[in-house]
């Protein structure tokens, strides 16, 4: 299937001369490779729909074009069932302990803030919601009905989901990324990007901010001055607890995701150690949840 779109990809239009094309490193959703015509160098991204991840191409490449024209992603230079072509940055893909950086934090907290506030006014056509335990209990139903091996682990996370659901509350609505890995961010030595807007909708601002802070092991004061700077304000108790159930509900969100992806991802990538890596962090935020 590679092979095929591939072939389809080197004969778009978009190319004024022989294009020969490398496999980037680092994607586990997609696969991506680095396309160069001599003239200009991009990334194509070659992936269908993914139904057990509710990833829908046409969701995500309405916010890769609202991201570009809001500035905060590259553009999208074509796209066709299969195929998603985004200019290349030629930049440094942050790590973890990058993003941790209480100077990075401030660039990443401003590019995020900015994708909630602009965004929305650049998409067109339909999206889609992306509610975190409702993603939550579908990958668990679907892990107890595929006889995964992760199945026993099911109840009592789904029992954990219960309890962050009602700890959340009423949310405001923000068109989310949802997916805030550092992988998914580039320093150009100018400025930052985001992309990979694969799992992108309607939701609430504080799934960013929590998987934010869960992917990049940030610290409690580093939480709260994030808190503080994205809503101009201190936060109060009700928010704060908020804030912290989504916090764990991104750390099982990443952990179920990767239990599914176990048997239904084709990609070479250990996501048996992926998922031992995220359960240990969520297990620690939800004992810290259940300790505030």
């Amino acid at each position: 299937m590679t092979e095929a779109l591939l072939d389809r990809a080197r004969a778009l239009p978009i190319w004024q001369g022989r294009v020969t094309f490398t496999p980037l490193d680092g994607g586990i959703t997609n696969v991506n490779h680095l396309a160069t015509d001599g003239r200009v160098r991009a990334v194509v991204r070659l992936g269908a729909d993914i139904p057990v991840h509710q990833v829908m191409r046409f969701n995500e490449l309405a916010a890769s074009r609202a991201a570009h024209a809001a500035g905060i992603s590259p553009a999208v230079l074509h796209s066709e069932p299969g195929l998603l072509v985004i200019e290349f940055i030629d930049g440094r893909t942050l790590a973890a302990e990058d993003v941790a950086q209480d100077a990075m934090l401030e660039r990443v907290l401003d590019l995020v803030a900015r994708a909630h506030r602009d965004m929305p006014a650049h998409l067109r056509g339909a999206t889609l919601a992306f509610w975190v335990y409702h993603v939550i209990r579908d990958y668990g139903a679907r892990l107890v009905a595929e006889g995964s091996p992760r199945a026993g682990l099911v109840p009592d996370l789904m029992a954990a989901a219960a309890v962050l659901e009602a700890a959340t509350g009423p949310v405001d609505m923000v068109f989310g990324h949802n997916d805030l890995l550092p992988a998914n961010l580039i320093d150009d030595g100018a400025r930052l990007w985001l992309i990979d807007w694969d799992y992108a909708g309607w939701g609430s601002p504080l799934f960013d901010l929590g998987g934010l802070a869960a992917n990049n092991g940030l610290s409690e004061a580093q939480e709260l001055h994030m808190l503080e700077a994205y809503f101009g304000t201190p936060p109060d108790g009700g928010r704060l607890r908020a804030y912290r159930a989504m916090k764990c509900a991104a750390a099982l969100r990443e952990t179920l995701w990767s239990m599914v992806s176990e048997t239904h991802s084709t990609l070479d990538f250990d996501f048996a150690a992926y998922t031992e890596t995220n359960l240990v962090t969520f297990r620690a935020a939800m004992a810290d949840f259940l300790q505030s």
